[in-house]
């Protein structure tokens, strides 16, 4: 799916827009693309000019929603279908994302982006190849490009992920002259799909799973088998479990992944809020 190219608005943008507007003023400056860039905007008593196409201001927005023009109003980037998904602003300009409003990505101390770019370091995806098992918004792609992977091969198995991935602006887009060809998504459930990689055919793994309870398949011994069995000895995982409480959930669930990987042929430490992992 080719990614959007029009205006992305939310309440403080459009809030910002018709108070430049309100306050006689002809060209407002700011971002369209949720902090990815700097723009002017012309405009009008009743609408504002972008990039030759004319829009109305829109009546009532609701906050922590972002919207796009989807040919005739600005509709929210959400979609229900068994379950709520919508992607949600942040202070950082990347956004993030709901399921039925829990967020999956931490937003809290740093940018969506920041906190991912930490992660796929401990890989050193430089020069290799990565499997990505659970794409999301692509932020692990997106900094695994940046930091020059080889190729990239990412998965992602809910088909409304892959439409928001076409709404963000900081998702990376497989087609786009940036990535230079080297990244792969597939819409697939990895722990499927998986059966398919070659043995020892990637150098790093990233590992970004939905909690255990909606995805316990993917914390399995099975699944982690399939993981050692593509990656090259000498190879890094990271495999991000969060931090669950314990008192509350009564599990220690890095380190039952951490034990599930060492028995698969990993040597595993607790590292940020995930398990780092090396093929032995």
């Amino acid at each position: 799916m080719s990614h959007y190219a029009g205006p992305l608005l939310t309440l403080t943008v459009a809030e910002a827009m018709r108070g430049a507007r309100d306050a006689g003023a002809e060209t407002w400056s700011g971002s369209l693309d949720l902090g990815r860039s700097c723009t002017d905007v012309h405009l009008q008593p009743d609408a504002w000019q972008w990039q030759g196409a004319r829009y109305p201001y829109p009546a009532m927005l609701k906050d922590r929603t972002i919207y796009y023009w989807d040919g005739e109003e600005f509709a929210p980037v959400s979609r229900f279908s068994g379950s709520l998904i919508k992607l949600v602003p942040t202070v950082w300009g990347a956004p993030t994302f709901e399921i039925d409003g829990i967020k999956m990505l931490p937003t809290a101390k740093e940018s969506p982006v920041e906190d991912a770019r930490r992660k796929v370091a401990l890989v050193e995806p430089r020069g290799k190849v990565v499997l990505d098992t659970c794409g999301g918004l692509g932020y692990f792609a997106a900094c695994c490009l940046e930091a020059g992977v080889a190729r990239i091969h990412s998965f992602e198995k809910n088909p409304d992920v892959l439409w928001l991935r076409t709404l963000n602006p900081w998702s990376p887009d497989p087609g786009a002259p940036a990535s230079g060809g080297r990244l792969q998504l597939t819409h697939a459930d990895v722990s499927v799909a998986i059966a398919q990689v070659a043995d020892a055919s990637v150098d790093a793994l990233l590992h970004d799973p939905p909690r255990f309870g909606i995805a316990g398949e993917l914390y399995s011994q099975a699944f982690y088998d399939q993981l050692a069995r593509v990656l090259r000895r000498g190879g890094r995982l990271f495999h991000y479990t969060g931090s669950p409480n314990r008192l509350t959930s009564g599990r220690d669930v890095p380190r039952e992944v951490a034990k599930r990987l060492e028995k698969a042929g990993f040597k595993a430490q607790l590292v940020l809020d995930g398990v780092l992992a090396t093929r032995r």
